[in-house]
C-alpha cells in the first residue's frame, strides 16, 4: 500500500520552573526481514528506509510546500529562503506521528512564492522531510477556506468567496503548486495604475475585462488619471484662452445634449441645455428622442423675441447631428442668427 506521511503536532510548554528542553530522537526501527520476490509493498522496510535516510543539508526546498490537517503549526527542514528567522535555545520538540520527537531551532515567518498569501510562526527542524502548511493556521492567518477534492484544492476567500488560488495534485499529498499564471498576477499589492501601465494603457472598460479574466484582485486606488494617457489619446488640440465678451443678452447662446443613463418617469432621457453667455441664465429643456432638439431650438427662439424683445444673435455648439443639421441650419439663416461649431 502506499506509504503515507504522518500528520505531526507541537506539544505544549511543560509545567514547571523553565528548564532546558528535551529533543528525544526517533527510535531506529529493527531490520525488517527480507521481501519476497512477490511483495509488491514491503511496509515495514520502506519505514525503516525512511527513517534511517539522510536528510541533505538544509533539508527539502523550502518553495515546496505540503498542506496538513493534522499539524497544529507551520514547519519547516530550514530557513533558507524564509523570513524574520529567529533562533530558539529553548523550545518545546515536534512530536510526529508515531510519537518520536524532533528539535526546533528556530521560527520564521515567509511569503509563499507566487501567491499573496503568508506563512506565520514557522517551526524551523532539520529532521523534517517535507515542509508542512498548517491548514488550521493558514485559514486564520490569511482569511480564506481551503476545499480539498480528489484533484487538488481550491482557496478562496472566505468573506467572498472567491477562488484566489487553485493547485492539482497527481499524487498522495496536496502540495502547493501556483501556475505561472497565478504567479504573474498574485502581487496583491499591485495597484490599478500599475496594472494599467503594464497592460500597455488600455482604457477603464477594457483593463477592467482584462482582469477579470484572471483570479487577481488588485489594490483600490483613488479615481484613475494618466498623464500619459491624456497626453497620448488626445484626438484633439486642447481650447485655446477664450477673450470674447458679451455685452448684451442673447448675444451668444451655448448649447448642449446630455443624455441620462436611467429614463424619469414621463419617459424623458435626454435634456437640451442652453446657457446664456452674457447672463449665465439656463435653460432646461427635457426630450424623448434627440431628434426633439430642432423643435426645442425654433420654440426657444420664438420664446426670446416674445418675452425679452430681444434678438438671438448667434448660437454655439460642438458637431452634434442634433445641432448641425438642415432643419436647424435653415432656421438660423432664415432669421440671421450666427451658427458657431466647437
Amino acid at each position: 500500500m502506499p506509504f503515507r506521511t504522518p500528520s505531526v503536532g507541537v506539544l505544549g510548554p511543560r509545567p514547571g520552573p523553565p528548564q532546558q528542553a528535551y529533543f528525544a530522537s526517533a527510535p531506529t526501527p529493527a531490520p525488517a526481514p527480507p521481501s519476497s520476490s512477490n511483495d509488491v509493498w514491503n511496509q515495514q522496510a520502506l519505514l525503516a528506509a525512511l527513517a534511517t535516510a539522510s536528510v541533505p543539508p538544509g533539508g527539502p526546498q523550502t518553495s515546496k510546500w505540503f498542506f496538513d490537517t493534522g499539524a497544529t503549526s507551520h514547519m519547516a527542514s530550514g530557513s533558507g529562503n524564509l523570513s524574520s528567522a529567529r533562533a530558539l535555545p529553548f523550545s518545546a520538540p515536534i512530536t510526529v506521528g508515531n510519537g518520536a520527537s524532533m528539535p526546533v531551532t528556530h521560527t520564521a515567518s515567509s511569503t509563499l512564492p507566487g501567491t499573496p498569501f503568508h506563512l506565520n510562526q514557522i517551526l524551523i527542524s532539520p529532521d523534517l522531510v517535507k515542509n508542512l502548511i498548517s491548514v488550521r493556521a493558514f485559514t486564520r492567518d490569511n482569511n480564506v477556506s481551503v476545499e480539498f477534492d480528489p484533484f487538488g484544492f481550491s482557496i478562496k476567500d472566505l468573506p467572498t468567496r472567491i477562488e484566489m488560488l487553485r493547485c492539482n495534485s497527481d499524487g498522495e499529498l496536496y502540495p502547493l503548486r501556483p501556475s505561472s499564471a497565478q504567479a504573474l498576477l498574485s502581487s496583491s499589492s499591485s495597484s490599478a495604475d500599475l496594472w494599467h501601465q503594464r497592460l500597455g494603457h488600455p482604457g477603464r472598460d477594457s483593463l477592467k475585462r482584462t482582469l477579470d479574466q484572471f483570479d487577481f484582485t488588485c489594490t483600490k486606488t483613488i479615481a484613475h488619471t494618466c498623464q500619459s494617457c491624456q497626453l497620448g489619446k488626445h484626438v484633439r488640440l486642447p481650447f485655446s484662452h477664450s477673450s470674447s465678451v458679451c455685452y448684451v443678452p442673447f448675444q451668444l447662446v451655448h448649447g448642449d445634449v446630455w443624455t441620462s443613463p436611467i429614463p424619469s418617469n414621463s419617459g424623458f432621457k435626454y435634456y437640451l441645455v442652453l446657457i446664456d453667455a452674457c447672463t449665465h441664465f439656463i435653460w432646461t429643456f427635457p426630450m424623448r428622442a434627440k431628434s426633439e432638439v430642432a423643435d426645442c431650438l425654433i420654440s426657444f427662439h420664438a420664446y426670446v423675441l416674445t418675452q425679452f424683445q430681444l434678438p438671438l444673435i448667434s448660437f454655439q455648439t460642438d458637431n452634434g447631428k442634433e445641432f448641425d443639421n438642415t432643419v436647424v441650419r435653415q432656421h438660423f439663416a432664415a432669421h440671421g442668427i450666427s451658427f458657431r461649431l466647437s
